[in-house]
């Protein structure tokens, strides 16, 4: 996936966009978006 960010802080990048999910798969977090889909990330 291009675009994905792999950041300490996950809250910063939740309050970014109205529109972010939380996610969590395989122990990891993620950060996904289905409005604006530039705003991925990913934590662990």
């Amino acid at each position: 996936m291009t675009g994905m960010k792999i950041k300490n802080s996950i809250k910063a990048l939740r309050t970014r966009h109205r529109d972010n999910k939380v996610v969590r798969r395989r122990g990891r977090i993620y950060i996904i978006n289905k409005v604006n889909k530039r705003f991925k990330a990913r934590q662990g």
